[in-house]
Formats: structure tokens, sequence, C-alpha cells
């Protein structure tokens, strides 16, 4: 029976690193595509013979694309939106979450039902727009022209990752918090000398959360920012996806590599940042992930 045991267990392990590796190469293998057709010539790309490795490597495609002084402004827009969005998010985000955490707030138990209740049912696209459109004007009232201070405010709140810090925050033993209460410890100083440094996990994976959303932010970038010198990196893209039909559409660029190869660099350059941040927080994410999703 024992052997059995041993022989099932084996061939699940196989049959389950199989998959995973069989899995992991269907979410790499886009990527590599990418990289390839970017650098790749034109009629490698144009014909589809890149496969996996680049054929006829040039990079003017990556040397037209840097030399694009919108797709720099569209990257600073980005970078504005990812980095104040954060900010933002997480400043409403902890002290939201830190408030219903503590059971002698009033009227707890309803705000925590209204918190939950946003996220079963919404209002719909069009409401949330004229809600917008709202704040735009309130925006323009006190002179803030910049759309994308809009974005930034506007976007400032998930239900989900307030849930997440706030279950985190109650798993914090209350020995600790009435411990510094006696020392003389006030409730600012309690949420960043005590829950803060317990919690950071949590933290560090809503802040990779907000980051992942605000960078990739499409959708009400482009609905709301109509400046397009204000546009972020993933309308910009949108917008040459939707204008290019043919080489001259591009405003002359080379013709030693295809129209495609520029979309292809661009979604290199929109991935990189992320790559490059998420393994420094990966050693929380799971951590953090479960210290926020159970309540004990």
């Amino acid at each position: 029976m024992k052997r059995k045991l041993e022989i099932s267990e084996l061939i699940f392990k196989i049959l389950s690193y199989t998959l995973l590796c069989v899995f992991a190469l269907c979410c790499l293998y886009p990527f590599v595509y990418a990289i390839s057709a970017s650098i790749s010539g034109r009629s490698a790309v144009e014909y589809g013979s890149v496969v996996l490795f680049p054929k006829d490597i040039q990079f003017d495609a990556f040397k037209r694309m840097f030399s694009d002084n919108m797709f720099w402004n569209a990257y600073s827009n980005t970078l504005f939106l990812t980095l104040f969005g954060t900010i933002w998010a997480m400043f409403v985000s902890i002290l939201g979450a830190y408030a219903l955490s503590k059971k002698r707030l009033l009227f707890r138990k309803f705000f925590n039902f209204f918190l939950v209740f946003t996220m079963w049912f919404s209002a719909g696209i069009v409401p949330q727009y004229l809600n917008y459109l709202a704040t735009k004007d309130v925006f323009n009232g006190i002179g803030i022209t910049d759309d994308k201070w809009l974005v930034v405010i506007a976007m400032g709140m998930a239900a989900m990752n307030i849930i997440l810090l706030r279950n985190a925050f109650e798993g914090v033993p209350s020995e600790i918090e009435e411990a510094a209460i006696v020392d003389g410890a006030s409730e600012m100083q309690v949420l960043k000398q005590v829950y803060l440094p317990m919690t950071k996990s949590t933290i560090a994976t809503v802040a990779l959360f907000f980051a992942i959303s605000r960078w990739n932010g499409y959708f009400w970038a482009r609905q709301m920012i109509s400046n397009t010198n204000e546009q972020p990196l993933q309308v910009y893209i949108r917008n040459i996806l939707e204008t290019y039909t043919d080489l001259e559409q591009l405003g002359g660029w080379s013709y030693n590599y295809a129209p495609d190869s520029i979309i292809f660099a661009l979604i290199v350059c929109s991935i990189i940042p992320i790559l490059i941040i998420y393994p420094f927080i990966q050693k929380y994410f799971a951590k953090g992930t479960n210290a926020g999703g159970v309540k004990e």
C-alpha cells in the first residue's frame, strides 16, 4: 500500500511539474517573441519567419523609437502616474484600513459592509465617467488643469486592497498596541511604528498591485486626459496601433524594419520596468497575500 502511494505521488509530481513548465513556457513565449520581432529585419517580420529567435538582427526600431520625443513624453507621464498614483493610493488605503481594523470605530460594521458592497455592485461606467467629469470641473475651478492629477486622485482607492490591509492590521496583537499607548504613543505613532513595520509584507504586495494597475492603466487615462502631451505610454501605444496602416503613415520611419517592429519595441519597453521591480517585491508577495487575505 505504501509503495502504491509513493508511485502515485511520483506520477502526480511529474504531471504537475510538466504542466507548470508548459504553462511557464506559454507565458514566456509572447515576451520572447516580442523581443525577437522588435530586433528582426523587415522581411523576416513581414513574411512571418520569426518564430522564436530573431533574424537579420538590427536595432533601428529601437533607435527610431528612442528618437521620438512623444515616446519619452509618454514614458515620463506613465512614471508620474505610477509614482504619485501609488503613493496617493497607499496613503488612502493605509489610513482607511487602519480605521476599519479598530473595533472601537463608530459604525464599523456599516463601513466594512459598505466597502464590500462596492465590490459586489457597481454603478457602471457611465455614472463613473460622469463622476470623474464632475471631479474634473472641481479641479479646473481651483486651478488644477493637469489631467494627470485627476487620474491620480480619482483612482486612489481599491476596495480589495483596503480589505487586504485591514485584515493584516487586525492580525497585529493588540497587546503591542496597548504597550505603545501606555508609553505615550499617539495614534499616528502607533500606526507608523507598530502596524506598518509588522505588516510590511502586505504593504509591499498592495503597493505592487497599485503600481502595476497605474502602469498598465489605459481606459480611464485615455478618457480623462485630453491633452496628448499628458497621455501615458499605454495610450501612446494604442494611438500608434489605431493610426498606422503602412510605413508612410509612420512619418517616414526607416524601411530597415517592419512597422510591427516598432510596436513590439514599445511593448518590450513598457514591460521592462515591471520586470525590474517585481523580483525585489516577489519575496513579500505570497506572505503578504496570505497575511492580508486570511483573518484569524
